[in-house]
């Protein structure tokens, strides 16, 4: 009985997950799934070879109204590179998708075949799907904003809810994948340093998605995508963010001088030019000046309506330093800003010049002095 078993054992132990030829293996842990009709669901599925081989892959047998693809890397494939056996001689997998969405009025059982070919063999591994009503105990995921708009300078966050419906607490993780140059980063529960968490039974668990596009990335639509393992399974969620362009004013004087001089109480002008060397136009434009004590920084134009992409428009600003000013060097701030958080600043060298009418106070005081000695000089000068 004993030898029995034993045999029995060793048989199952060679029955392959997936039909196969020449050494290529195509398999996944849960080939047989039933689900709710409307439900998103994946197959993860292991691809190995004996050697690295190029394995290219067919999926036959779904719908069309089931939107079915093989996915791999965040891309929608058909196609993969094997790594061959380590060193030990065990084979190294590779790991893909197969994702499809279960209209919600599918009914009965769909099998579906994806299909492996290599220059060393071939794999075929069929996919169940059974459609019932009735079926419980779901782990879904939601994003209620699938879809962001703003300039290239900000960054888009994307809030998602994992949902437990299972009788079991479940492990989760999740990754995004985005074009060549974007950052998307995942965080969970609010943790920002944790790699997987968990979900109780019966409740739900948050995902926050940060999307940072480059900083030279052109208008247009852009998506990525965030895949959550959880439950032996992996939920896909595609996010979009469209760029309106990029927004950025520069700030100068006309002669790109910045400085400027006048005396203490009288009001001196400084030609300003605000740039837009971005993409998209900016509006509502708004300057201020800030100077020491109570100065007076004001503007021929304080409030600018729009500024185009790529023009310039030039303002004065009118620097009054308080009456009580001393002679010497002060610093005075000018700044614009304007809506999708577009800004500049530049500082200007004040020089307080000494009033004029000091100076001819000073030179009436010289001839005078010079006066009254030349006066004692012709009358008492003989004696």
């Amino acid at each position: 009985m004993t030898a029995l078993a034993a045999g029995a054992l060793a048989f199952a132990s060679l029955a392959p997950t997936a039909l196969a030829a020449g050494g290529l293996t195509v398999t996944t842990p849960y080939p047989a799934i039933v689900v709710a009709p409307g439900a998103t669901v994946s197959f993860n599925v292991s691809i190995s070879t004996p050697t690295p081989d190029r394995v290219a892959l067919t999926l036959t047998g779904a719908p069309a109204s089931w939107k079915a693809a093989i996915h791999g890397g965040g891309f929608v494939i058909d196609a993969v590179e094997t790594q061959g056996a380590n060193a030990a001689g065990d084979p190294q997998a590779t790991s893909i998708r197969v994702d499809m969405t279960v209209p919600a009025d599918a009914t009965g059982t769909t099998t579906m075949t994806l299909a492996g070919v290599a220059g060393n063999g071939s794999a075929e591994l069929r996919l169940v799907v059974r459609v019932d009503p009735n079926a419980t105990g779901a782990l879904t995921i939601k994003n209620d904003i699938p879809a962001l708009r703003g300039p290239s300078t900000q960054s888009f966050n994307f809030s998602l809810t994992l949902q437990n419906d299972t009788t079991e607490d479940q492990t989760y993780s999740a990754t995004g994948a985005g074009p060549t140059g974007w950052t998307v980063n995942t965080t969970l529960t609010g943790q920002s340093q944790a790699a997987s968490a968990t979900v109780k039974a019966g409740s739900s668990a948050g995902i926050t998605v940060a999307v940072t596009p480059p900083a030279d990335v052109a208008a247009g639509t852009y998506k990525m995508q965030v895949a959550t393992s959880v439950g032996g399974q992996t939920l896909v969620n595609d996010l979009q963010v469209e760029i309106t362009g990029t927004y950025t004013l520069t700030m100068d004087t006309s002669d790109s001088r910045l400085n400027g001089h006048g005396p203490a109480g009288s009001t001196s002008p400084i030609a300003i030019v605000l740039t837009n060397t971005g993409t998209a136009d900016i509006t509502n434009v708004t300057l201020t000046g800030t100077g020491p004590g109570k100065w007076d920084v004001t503007f021929d134009q304080p409030t600018i309506a729009s500024i185009a992409a790529g023009q310039s428009v030039t303002v004065n600003a009118q620097i009054k330093p308080s009456g009580d000013a001393i002679a010497g060097d002060y610093t005075v701030t000018l700044s614009a800003s304007g809506d999708s958080s577009a800004h500049d600043s530049i500082e200007i060298r004040y020089t307080v010049e000494t009033s004029i009418i000091w100076g001819v106070v000073g030179v009436a005081l010289i001839i005078a002095v010079g006066a009254g000695v030349w006066w004692v000089f012709q009358r008492y000068g003989r004696r």
